[in-house]
């Protein structure tokens, strides 16, 4: 079951993804994400691309908190949704469905009637970079939200981190926090799993792009295993 927010979590929340949509602090993210939006394949032709940083979306009471790295060029910034358009997402929202975090295993744009319970989808960097490599500098400027929400989000019982850099950053917002210590520097790698006393617990999965599915690098039940592992933490 998930706690019901209060309405400042709810409204705080809100000006947050605000305040990410209006965020224009990268001179390269920003003129990326709008020639993207120029130069768009034929079969997106009909589409006015979002073209703007891609806010977290979710439920203000979540349990679970998702971090996917950036937004695709031709998903989240043509969607402005996360993890919405392209085959990442399909893979994602079919698990959290699977799983009883989405009330549908698909989301194809902002107005689909996706709905998420218990779980918030968030990314280290909130525009789409060019081949989905983000600066350090540029996940450094983008820190500052992750943080605010990982403080409004009270409810985390677990955050996962989907691939190596939006582990990293999902580390990095902890010790920021002050979230605790570990006794030695936690390592990404598929399934890993790492308890903070009375703080979210840390999981590591392969980002679901089709770098790695298509290679069989990351397979459905490995997915599966992951979100059943949460779920077995969730009930604890």
């Amino acid at each position: 079951m998930n706690s019901a927010p209060c309405s400042q979590t709810v409204d705080a929340l809100a000006q947050v993804q605000q305040q990410i949509i209006g965020c224009r602090q990268c001179p390269r993210l920003i003129a990326w994400r709008e020639h993207v939006a120029q130069e768009k394949p034929r079969r997106y032709q009909d589409w006015s691309y979002w073209s703007k940083p891609v806010p977290g979306f979710g439920d203000p009471g979540a349990r679970l908190l998702i971090v996917g790295l950036a937004p695709a060029a031709h998903g989240g910034n043509r969607t402005g949704r996360v993890f919405t358009g392209d085959r990442s997402g399909d893979w994602l929202y079919r698990a959290l469905h699977k799983f009883g975090f989405a009330n549908q295993p698909t989301s194809t744009h902002r107005d689909d009637g996706l709905g998420l319970t218990n779980c918030y989808i968030t990314a280290a960097a909130r525009c789409a970079p060019p081949d989905n490599k983000p600066s350090p500098e540029e996940l450094k400027n983008c820190r500052p939200f992750l943080l605010r929400e990982l403080e409004l989000l009270s409810h985390l019982r677990v955050t996962l981190g989907l691939g190596r850099i939006a582990f990293d950053a999902a580390l990095m917002a902890f010790q920021q926090l002050g979230w605790g210590s570990f006794p030695r520097r936690p390592k990404f790698a598929h399934g890993a799993e790492y308890k903070l006393t009375e703080r979210p617990t840390l999981m590591a999965s392969f980002h679901p792009s089709q770098q790695n599915t298509f290679t069989g690098r990351l397979t459905e039940p490995m997915l599966d295993a992951v979100f059943s592992r949460i779920r077995e933490l969730l009930r604890q």
